[in-house]
């Protein structure tokens, strides 16, 4: 009987010795690797580049133009919504683009200067299909190595498929702004819309042009006009001194809760130690970048999170005070607090969903950060802290009315 009414308190042991190890690992890895953790622009630096757009002879640079531009650079930078490159347009040809954590400006001028127009020419250099044929490219790899490899639209697919039938045992070449960058004989008839651009140096060169014709091709030429490295906003000491704050602040709610709540307030504790490495890791594995904006949207998913768990425990304790037995009390506090958690981060959730949908660069980085942070807050408020309450009640010493401040 004495083993099975500690058992509470063993589990709190472990559960916190675990959770203070993740955080401690986590830690230790940030500092060994800096790639874990994605800076913004505004944290750390990077590269702005001036661009100007370039009409054709007798044509005008329009509106459509500017935003095919910027859609098109967006989509080179920042293929999953989340590397946040701050694109704003300048009078009504110009573009600046700035990247963070990017030093190397020809690194910028390489990623953001080609035109990534693709063309296949027949023997006679005459254009077979161009970039608008292209479906999809992708990074493969064939018998020679590294390849890119190429998907053609079903109209695309009809055209390639007459010009191999067509040019059998002849030369198709593979051109890139102007440039051959491949000459392949045609072995056979190719119908399944499928072709491969091979002679790549290695990986990463594959899957910067892969990038580049996912991209699209620019709708009108550019001149880069300036290229500047650029310092973070914040500054280092200022965010060395931004961290600190955000310790202390988050001391003093822990302080805050086990003094006022007691044993749930310790138990608020390791809930948000659990949270913040869900939000942590999530983030690092779908590389989201962190801005001064994801900084405040952490710290508004987090006050969420000790929120939800105050909802918990007044409701708790309002079940105690009408005499309910401390299992009973837990039981009815968590059924009537889960409907206001649920509808108060629900609508918040469809916030997110709307500042992701029309926002740009750090809006939407703003809302991806906030929508983690609440759907790690409900999980570790609704199931996580249920979890370890569930486990005090059944032990003898942590289920005394005492420690829950009733």
């Amino acid at each position: 009987m004495s083993k099975k009414i500690s058992n509470g308190r063993v589990g709190l042991v472990i559960i916190a010795l675990l959770l203070i190890a993740a955080v401690s690992a986590s830690v230790y890895l940030v500092s060994k690797n800096q790639n874990l953790m994605h800076l913004g622009l505004d944290l750390q630096g990077g590269v702005s580049v001036t661009l100007e757009a370039q009409p054709e002879e007798g044509a005008e640079i329009t509106q459509d133009d500017m935003d095919k531009l910027s859609t098109i650079m967006s989509n080179r930078v920042n293929e999953f919504g989340i590397a946040e490159p701050l694109i704003q347009q300048e009078g009504s040809d110009r573009m600046i683009v700035e990247l963070a954590g990017v030093t190397d400006s020809q690194e910028a001028l390489d990623m953001l200067g080609k035109t990534a127009q693709l063309e296949f020419l027949d023997p006679n250099n005459n254009v077979i299909l161009d970039g608008n044929d292209l479906q999809d490219a992708y990074v493969s790899q064939d018998q020679s190595g590294y390849v890119v490899a190429l998907e053609f639209t079903d109209e695309g697919a009809e055209k390639f498929a007459d010009a191999t039938t067509e040019f059998l045992g002849q030369v198709i070449s593979i051109s890139l702004d102007g440039t051959v960058i491949s000459s392949p004989v045609v072995e056979s008839a190719i119908t399944d819309g499928r072709a491969v651009i091979n002679g790549m140096a290695d990986y990463d060169e594959c899957a910067e042009l892969a990038s580049l014709l996912r991209g699209g091709a620019l709708p009108v030429d550019v001149e880069v006009l300036e290229v500047r490295v650029v310092g973070p906003q914040l500054g280092s000491d200022s965010l060395s001194q931004s961290y600190v704050a955000i310790l202390y602040g988050i001391a003093a709610i822990f302080l805050f809760m086990i003094i006022y709540y007691r044993l749930p307030g310790l138990l608020t504790c390791l809930s948000l130690l659990l949270y913040g490495l869900i939000l942590f890791w999530v983030q690092s594995l779908i590389n989201v970048t962190l801005t001064l904006p994801g900084i405040a949207a952490f710290l508004l998913s987090m006050g969420m999170a000790v929120d939800a768990n105050i909802i918990i425990f007044e409701r708790i304790k309002d079940e105690l005070r009408h005499g309910k037995t401390l299992s009973a009390a837990v039981t009815s506090g968590f059924k009537r607090a889960f409907k206001a958690i649920l509808d108060s981060n629900v609508t918040t959730l469809i916030a997110t969903v709307v500042l992701f949908y029309f926002g740009v660069s750090s809006i939407k980085g703003f809302a991806i950060t906030l929508s983690i942070g609440i759907l790690a807050s409900m999980f570790t408020a609704i199931v996580f802290t249920r979890f370890m309450l569930k486990m005090c009640v059944n032990d003898k010493v942590l289920s005394k009315r005492s420690l829950y401040r009733s």
